[in-house]
């Protein structure tokens, strides 16, 4: 009974930023749902007696989740669009930026996994290198190389325009 109640208080402290994370990466809410329920339950069954930084080890727990649910799932071409819809009719964006929206995330999605995985950490989880380097199963400098990597194409896929 006390695991439980420690996940519970993990749910509490992490669950919002991990879900937000899980969306991001996966691009569905439902899916981010399953995933992040699926993530606890993981930490929950884990043997795991004591753990020293919780955020990274759910954070790396969430990661492997949501790989195993790309690799599951078909891709739909009109999942894309549907999200896009509703992004303009939730914020009341004009198509100009919806349109810019949806290209900004079909670059992202074009990144190698690690690339994608760590930019979303870095950017909208707001981790440091070490923390991403913990999650990632990789060094900080690897980290950070996977960050300036894919800040580097996306910058390629959309230069600045002339003013």
């Amino acid at each position: 009974m006390a695991r439980q109640t420690q996940v519970e208080a993990w749910v509490e402290a992490y669950g919002r930023e991990i879900h937000a994370y899980l969306f991001r990466l996966l691009g569905d809410p439902q899916d981010a749902e399953d995933c992040l329920q699926e993530t606890y339950v993981r930490a929950l069954r884990s043997r795991s007696s004591q753990v020293r930084a919780p955020r990274p080890w759910l954070y790396a727990i969430a990661t492997n989740t949501a790989r195993s649910m790309l690799r599951g799932r078909r891709r739909r071409e009109d999942r894309q669009a549907d999200l896009d819809e509703e992004l303009t009719a939730e914020s009341g964006r004009d198509a100009s930026v919806a349109e810019r929206v949806s290209e900004v995330r079909a670059v992202v999605d074009r990144l190698p996994k690690k690339q994608k995985e760590a930019l979303l950490l870095r950017r909208y989880q707001g981790m440091g290198y070490n923390e991403i380097g913990r999650i990632l199963e990789c060094t900080p400098s690897a980290a950070r190389a996977n960050v300036y990597q894919a800040m580097r194409k996306l910058r390629a896929a959309f230069p600045e325009e002339p003013g």
